[in-house]
């Protein structure tokens, strides 16, 4: 299994697709949101730091969802089924390689943000931050996978196009929930990208991740992990 993470994470990363929609993209939506009109506000440069972060990693986790409708498309995954890997082990290389692809869309805006916007932090503050938006992205890797084994690979993109967008605008990652109407700002902090971000902003104020943050993002970590394993069973009986 880990020569099968190798070669998924390699073929990833030499995608220039991604490279730009997961790396590029968020950088410049950063280093846009944060310097028009001479904005010089360290917190917002910060905080804005972790919610695109967190985009990037949205992002590229979802992403994994397109490979996988791919690789089912192209026969990959039948050839995958004669190996001696058990579909627990394709399903856990598939869920593992997203989690190593997420980590260059976060490093990447981070250095922005500390490189180009002059954001200060300790040191621990930079490595935890980092920590806990890796760790936090598994949820958005498993609907990824449960996008990529139940849909076609043009409904995939689609698909995961609509829930990247969607989750990011209404999780408050591009924007403050506090600019939000009232019922929306409610609607928000049930999302699993708003409680996803909170956890890195907490780092960064030096606090801990408050536990209903925690408890509400391992239940979409519940929900999206069913999600995919019954996708996976059914492209087994499809594939």
């Amino acid at each position: 299994m880990t020569a099968y993470v190798r070669l998924e994470v390699r073929r990833t990363l030499r995608d220039a697709g991604f490279a730009i929609s997961s790396i590029g993209v968020p950088v410049l939506m950063y280093l846009l949101f944060t310097n028009l009109g001479g904005q010089n506000d360290a917190g917002i440069k910060t905080g804005m730091m972790v919610g695109m972060a967190a985009y990037g990693a949205l992002g590229a986790a979802l992403s994994i969802g397109g490979g996988v409708a791919e690789d089912k498309t192209a026969g990959w995954l039948r050839q995958l089924r004669i190996t001696p890997m058990t579909p627990r082990q394709v399903v856990t290389g598939r869920a593992l390689t997203g989690t190593v692809v997420v980590l260059p869309a976060i490093t990447a805006v981070l250095l922005a943000g500390g490189l180009v916007n002059g954001v200060r932090m300790a040191a621990w503050q930079w490595a935890v931050t980092a920590l806990v938006l890796w760790a936090g992205s598994l949820p958005f890797t498993l609907l990824g996978l449960g996008n990529g084994y139940r849909l076609t690979a043009q409904t995939t993109g689609v698909m995961n196009v609509a829930c990247n967008m969607g989750l990011a605008v209404v999780g408050g990652l591009w924007f403050p929930i506090d600019l939000f109407p009232h019922w929306l700002a409610q609607i928000s902090t049930f999302t699993p990208t708003n409680r996803f971000s909170e956890l890195g902003v907490a780092v960064t104020e030096g606090t801990m991740p408050g536990l209903a943050a925690i408890l509400i993002l391992a239940a979409w970590a519940a929900l999206f992990g069913t999600y995919a394993a019954v996708s996976y069973r059914r492209s087994a009986r499809m594939v």
